[in-house]
């Protein structure tokens, strides 16, 4: 059940299924592309395109043979060694490699909406162990994720679950569970979040880093919760947050803040925005798009699956408002820059890749607060310019890969017949990286490539050129 403005895209001549849209499902819904991907989804039409996507196979090179051996392998040595910048360079290693990236944008919006921060939970195994019930329930009905997580060592670690006891009931659990997991601000009340905190007394963490319900600390009481009277359990709170229609929006809103642009609008409609938690970002979808969402949501036993496929096939994902509308992420643009230059084999340290994701702001599995990190235009600072500036010319100076290799700039063009010159070496590399070759931003490019520094090579000129887009401010939108 969803309305007009969730239907289905269908080219149009105004609307046609272009470079443009191609480049924009990538970067939106996954980690970039390369070329000759762009290439097979041009050809294939959007419902195949999409549809691969989905079914996590979008990727046609740069996906090792041993990937999830490697990954495991990665992941181990990082929680054997107990150093949380291993376990970020796992990540990446996932988010580059993997041949599922939707997946991994998914485990990402996760990790932002349960924000569970390493800082105080000081453990790579738990923090390890929470990113794969992200990875692994990010897209089934939020019912089995949300169960997961409130029971998740990390997350109880995180809010204190293990000083919440009958005799002194602590709030926090409950709290973050009400206003930022499920039915956000303005549909709970104070007398339902202490009563909540006892229903969830006696959850906690073991010595051995497992959940327990610790029976003799439960508070066993009647309590009133949204005006119910019963002796709940934390299990029977769980489940009256996932019947509360307040938690089918909330998922809405967060899916369409993934895949939206911030300045999203549909003509002729303007509703005031619905009341957000703190940290939700603001959004110029009209009320009614995303309460169709919801709606589908209710009815559909809250499948976070059904949501992300309606939005990635809709006419609206593919409008000219949402293209170019939303300022990636940190991890998404580092990735995305070396996905999109085939930066596969010397790949770039994943180490290296994660430093540069923490510089500019997103230091992964150390989310800011329990709101996570803000987003949007958060993310472009006069500071985060510059070292986005720095990490494009690090990137395809050789300096994150061990030994250091410059990328072969000509040599990628040349592969695909746009090699011949500077001025067409430009072109492809503005289509491949901002999913267009016309216009005043590549007349600028051209004009100011043009203009080469005396004794540059061809090959140092285009590689060059490659730093110069991906500094862009073009290149900060996807």
């Amino acid at each position: 059940m969803t309305t007009k403005y969730w239907e289905p895209y269908s080219p149009t001549p105004d609307e046609p299924w272009d470079l443009r849209r191609v480049v924009h499902l990538h970067k939106r819904a996954g980690f970039a592309s390369t070329w000759g991907e762009i290439q097979r989804d041009l050809a294939d039409g959007p419902e195949a395109s999409v549809t691969r996507l989905l079914a996590g196979k979008p990727r046609a090179v740069g996906v090792p043979p041993d990937f999830e051996q490697t990954a495991g392998l990665l992941a181990e040595a990082a929680v054997a060694s107990r150093d949380i910048s291993r376990l970020k360079a796992w990540w990446i290693y996932r988010m580059l490699f993997s041949p599922d990236p939707l997946a991994e944008r998914l485990t990402l919006m996760w990790h932002n909406h349960f924000a569970t921060s390493n800082l105080k939970v000081d453990d790579p195994v738990a923090m390890r162990r929470q990113n794969d019930v992200f990875r692994e329930f990010g897209h089934a009905p939020f019912g089995e994720l949300l169960r997961r997580v409130v029971r998740d060592p990390a997350v109880l670690i995180w809010l204190d679950a293990p000083a919440n006891r009958k005799e002194h009931p602590n709030e926090n659990l409950a709290r973050e569970l009400m206003e930022l997991f499920s039915i956000g601000v303005g549909h709970y009340s104070e007398t339902d979040v202490k009563e909540a905190a006892r229903a969830l007394t006696g959850w906690t963490v073991t010595s051995k880093g497992e959940f327990s319900e610790a029976a003799g600390r439960h508070d066993g009481g009647e309590k009133t919760i949204f005006g119910k009277n019963g002796p709940w359990s934390g299990d029977e709170l769980v489940q009256m947050l996932l019947d509360h229609p307040a938690t089918s929006t909330r998922l809405a809103f967060r899916v369409c803040e993934m895949f939206m642009a911030e300045e999203t609008a549909v003509s002729g409609v303007a509703e005031a925005p619905a009341q957000r938690s703190p940290g939700e970002r603001e959004s110029a979808l009209p009320r009614a798009a995303v309460e169709s969402l919801a709606d589908g949501l209710r009815v559909r036993n809250l499948d976070i699956g059904w949501a992300v496929e309606t939005v990635l096939r809709s006419r609206l994902f593919f409008s000219d408002r949402n293209i170019a509308g939303r300022v990636p992420g940190p991890a998404e643009f580092v990735v995305g820059s070396a996905r999109a230059l085939e930066l596969f084999d010397p790949a770039p340290s994943t180490l290296l890749l994660a430093e540069w994701v923490t510089r500019l702001g997103q230091d992964l599995f150390y989310p800011p607060n329990v709101f996570g990190w803000p987003g949007g235009r958060s993310w472009v600072t006069t500071r985060s310019i510059n070292v986005r500036v720095k990490f494009a010319a690090a990137l395809v100076g050789g300096a994150l890969r061990n030994p250091a290799v410059p990328f072969d700039a000509l040599a990628l063009a040349m592969r695909q017949g746009r090699g011949d010159d500077l001025t067409t070496a430009i072109a492809f590399y503005c289509e491949l990286l901002l999913g267009n070759a016309k216009g005043a931003v590549v007349d600028e490019i051209q004009a100011a490539m043009l203009r080469p520094a005396a004794n540059e090579t061809l090959e140092e000129q285009v590689r060059h050129a490659v730093a110069t887009i991906l500094s862009r401010p073009e290149a900060e939108l996807g």
